[in-house]
């Protein structure tokens, strides 16, 4: 497994990152967006780096069978310091295991899943075709595949609310930035990404955007407060919209792509 990359940043990712208005926006806009194409509970879920389990938690409390699949043991110590705060009920449906995402099938025993998650995770991988192999295997036939990825076309976005004018004009034709927990990130294409997935067995069925308005006011500076639950309630409410509407959705930093697996 090596060393544990994210020993250092477990703490800012799961307790910060999804404590802001933004990370509690991701959690929902995504959970709508899933629940659109989810099979009825309790079909089984696999989430792959899921970690924290922020995104896949929702789930077994809604009565899906959830299988966590990370390498980091300081993520999945989050994961099972926050699993305890479930209803016994949904702490049940919740299994976790430590592994590489290249070695998912191997992990979860060759099992096949109803729905395969794998959430801001590619754009940590130099090559992230080995993942995608994973969570097209790991799928049933007629099964889905959802993938959240950074949005290439969007890449200039984040330098220029930030008013780093010079990084941004590099940013229209870069893959690659320092990302918000300062460590390298690359980003796809929903196009890109939608071929990959084909060339697998897995027919695309629509795709969203994620941030957008949320995005936009944190890098410029604007203050978000987390703790008004009416004006996050707003905000997610105008984000869940926003990100299956052309022209917001192509301008979401980040993109989230559903398909479904053919038939074996």
């Amino acid at each position: 497994m090596g060393d544990d990359t994210w020993a250092n940043l477990a703490g800012q990712f799961a307790d910060e990152a999804y404590a802001s208005v933004k990370g509690r926006v991701r959690t929902y806009v995504m959970h709508q967006q899933l629940l659109e194409h989810l099979p009825p509970p309790p079909a089984s879920v696999l989430d792959v780096g899921g970690g924290a389990g922020h995104q896949s938690f929702p789930l077994a409390g809604a009565g899906y069978d959830v299988t966590l699949l990370d390498p980091s043991p300081a993520m999945l110590d989050k994961a099972r310091q926050r699993l305890h705060r479930l209803p016994e009920a949904a702490q049940r449906r919740v299994a976790l295991l430590q592994a590489d995402g290249e070695n998912a099938d191997e992990a979860v025993s060759g099992q096949r899943f109803a729905a395969v998650l794998c959430h801001g995770v590619l754009g940590y991988l130099e090559q992230p075709e080995p993942v995608v192999d994973q969570l097209c295997r790991c799928a049933a036939p007629g099964g889905i595949v959802s993938i959240m990825a950074g949005n290439a076309d969007a890449s200039a976005v984040r330098p220029a609310l930030e008013r780093r004018w010079d990084d941004a004009l590099a940013a229209f034709d870069a893959r690659t930035e320092i990302g918000v927990l300062g460590v390298p990130t690359r980003a796809d294409t929903v196009e890109e990404l939608s071929a990959t997935l084909r060339n697998r067995g897995v027919e695309p069925l629509d795709w969203y955007g994620v941030w957008l308005f949320v995005d936009w006011l944190d890098f410029s500076g604007a203050e978000l407060d987390p703790d008004d639950s009416e004006q996050v309630a707003a905000a997610a409410a105008v984000e869940l919209e926003a990100a299956r509407r052309d022209p917001y959705r192509r301008l979401s930093r980040v993109f989230h792509l559903v398909g479904r697996k053919g038939p074996s």
